[in-house]
C-alpha cells in the first residue's frame, strides 16, 4: 500500500538561504568571540604579571602605568601589541596594569589625569613622569615610545 500522506522532507528555497545565514552568522560570531577572549586573557595577564605601582617607579627601570578597564575594546584592541612589547622589553621597562575600575587606583587615577582609556603613563629609570599617551597606540608606536624610555631620550 502506498501512503499518499507523507510530507515533502525537501527544504524550500527560504528555508535553505536562511540555514546559510545562520551557518555564516555563527562563523562570525565566533571569529570576533574568540578575537576578544584572546584580548581578555592578555589583559588579565598583563594585569597578574605587573608589579605594584611604587616598586615599578623605585626599582632604576623606566615604567609604563596602562590605565585600562575589562570592558574597554580599545584596551583589548591594544592588548595584543603590548603583550608583544612588554614580553620583548620585559627586562628593560616595567609595564604596570591599573584598572580604573578598581577603587584601590583612584588615587593615581587622580594623580595622572586619567580622563579617557587607555591612557599610557610613561616614568623613566629614575620614576620621574615623562609623559602620557591617550587612546590606541599600535606595535610600531609602543616600540618607539619604549626604546626612548630605555634609552631616556625624547618621548616621540
Amino acid at each position: 500500500m502506498i501512503d499518499n500522506t507523507s510530507e515533502d522532507k525537501d527544504l524550500t528555497p527560504f528555508q535553505k538561504l536562511f540555514l546559510v545565514f545562520l551557518s555564516i552568522s555563527l562563523v562570525v560570531s565566533l571569529f570576533f568571540f574568540r578575537s576578544g577572549f584572546k584580548a581578555n586573557i592578555m589583559l588579565d595577564q598583563l594585569a597578574k604579571n605587573s608589579l605594584e605601582p611604587a616598586t615599578a617607579l623605585s626599582n632604576g627601570k623606566p615604567s609604563v602605568f596602562e590605565f585600562y578597564a575589562d570592558w574597554c575594546e580599545a584596551c583589548k584592541e591594544m592588548a595584543p601589541d603590548m603583550f608583544d612589547i612588554k614580553k620583548l622589553n620585559s627586562n628593560k621597562v616595567d609595564v604596570v596594569l591599573l584598572n580604573v575600575d578598581n577603587s584601590r587606583w583612584f588615587d593615581l587615577i587622580d594623580k595622572y589625569e586619567v580622563n579617557g582609556i587607555p591612557q599610557l603613563t610613561f616614568f623613566d629609570d629614575k620614576g620621574e613622569f615623562k609623559g602620557f599617551s591617550l587612546g590606541v597606540r599600535k606595535y610600531s608606536e609602543l616600540n618607539e615610545i619604549f626604546l626612548a624610555l630605555i634609552n631616556n631620550s625624547e618621548l616621540p
